[in-house]
């Protein structure tokens, strides 16, 4: 099953999520790590103000059990891989891609 978070125009800066709480029962999460996959097909972690292909990553934070990723720009009319990859307290890995399209409004 594909996860797809709502349209983001090019010209906004917006905030998506990813809620880990029902895949972690009694775990929590430590950390969270993006990546975005460039035009190669090559997963890229991102960093502060990084830029793949267009999509600029702005900040990650995490809050309870859902990381955040704030993100700018993007082209127009692309569909942006972008990968969440949490450790857990308890030393365990989880990752899930969510598609992220970009559409002018």
């Amino acid at each position: 099953m594909a996860y797809k978070w709502p349209e983001k125009d090019p010209d906004e800066q917006q905030d998506f999520s990813v809620d880990w709480s029902r895949f972690l029962g009694d775990n929590n999460l430590s950390s969270a790590l993006f990546s975005v996959e460039d035009s190669d097909g090559t997963k890229v972690p991102v960093e502060t103000a990084q830029t793949v292909d267009g999509l600029q990553f702005l900040a990650t934070t995490t809050s309870g059990n859902v990381a955040t990723a704030r993100f700018a720009g993007g082209t127009n009319h692309k569909r942006y891989n972008i990968t969440c990859r949490i450790t857990t307290t308890q030393g365990l890995t989880f990752e899930r891609t969510v598609i992220l399209p970009i559409r002018e409004r």
